[in-house]
């Protein structure tokens, strides 16, 4: 396993980040293809085994079965000071007046409440789940400094926004003396790439750590176009994120089926190689159901696309419109 450090700070972590939304109650939440703890505890496991020291959940994952099924199987597998976990918080399981958002009253409960299920005193890195537009962004800063002054998350991290949200926030926090996010959670693959244009150099300049979501598109980058499974079936988030591109993106697939067949791999490898190679890339998130599937990931480290494969992969890509940010 390869390791870096999390933007300019001093926290080591492993080059790819095991994402958790994986593992939950099948039954709770909006995920049902989920998997339940006995299918998800030999996974964190082997996890660990290959080296990755980054999880990343979030409060809303499966109801929080996420967090009680991850917290439960790191205590058991792993040493508290060597792994990094991450959670996040603005989502939330209902609908009802400061339940969810991110107001200071919904951050002070949900953070105690992540801490219960995941069995721990302190989280490692604490991220807003999208921008709340309902709350002023100083009550949220504010609110998320005085979690990390108390002990329980030790830094800071935001997930999907537009560039200009991400740089207010860090105004504000610089402004005020308040803690200033570490980190940037965006969608990133060969599929979508708009953030390309302004968040991954702004993030660069300000030495910020970036963690992509979703570097395979959901599984559509890791097998046959049009070849499903029970999660593409039952994936109605996923399916907005794609619904209108379809034919772009099946042309950028079919070029990286290109490369992957000249160079004897699996689509996976190539399209996380390409990812991880990009300049200010920390550690993509996976998602991983199958033991397998840590195998493509783990070789993507030490895959070194050429220039010419580069363009190849990049090359039928079409502008799409801004999605996910909700």
């Amino acid at each position: 396993m390869e390791f870096t450090r999390l933007g300019h700070t001093g926290l080591t972590v492993s080059r790819l980040c095991l994402g958790c939304m994986t593992y939950g109650v099948p039954s709770r939440g909006a995920h049902p293809w989920t998997l339940d703890e006995a299918a998800s505890r030999p996974l964190i496991r082997q996890a660990l085994e290959l080296g990755i020291n980054f999880f990343d959940t979030a409060n809303a994952y499966s109801d929080g079965t996420s967090e009680e099924i991850v917290g439960r199987a790191l205590r058991e597998y792993a040493r508290r000071d060597e792994i990094v976990v991450a959670t996040k918080v603005r989502y939330a399981s209902r609908r009802a007046p400061n339940v969810g958002g991110l107001s200071r009253k919904a951050i002070l409960h949900e953070i105690d409440a992540s801490l219960q299920r995941l069995g721990l005193d302190h989280v490692d890195l604490y991220q807003i789940h999208r921008w709340d537009p309902h709350t002023p962004i100083e009550e949220t800063m504010e609110a998320l400094h005085d979690v990390v002054k108390a002990g329980k998350a030790r830094y800071l991290g935001a997930s999907s926004m537009f560039a200009w949200q991400f740089a207010k926030a860090q105004q504000v926090a610089e402004r005020h003396g308040w803690t200033r996010f570490v980190s940037m959670q965006p969608e990133l693959s060969l599929l979508y790439r708009e953030e390309e244009r302004e968040m991954l150099p702004l993030c660069r300049d300000q030495g910020v750590g970036v963690i992509p979501w979703s570097p395979l598109a959901r599984g559509r980058l890791a097998r046959p176009w049009g070849e499903h499974t029970p999660r593409i079936a039952t994936d109605t988030f996923g399916a907005t994120l794609f619904a209108r591109t379809e034919e772009a993106d099946r042309r950028v697939a079919d070029a990286l089926a290109g490369v992957a067949a000249q160079r004897g791999v699996p689509r996976a490898q190539v399209a996380l190689a390409w990812l991880l190679r990009k300049p200010g890339i920390t550690a993509p998130i996976i998602g991983v159901s199958r033991p397998a599937q840590f195998d493509d990931a783990v070789a993507a480290l030490t895959l070194d696309l050429s220039d010419a494969e580069v363009a190849t992969l990049e090359a039928p890509y079409l502008p799409h419109a801004v999605v996910g940010f909700e």
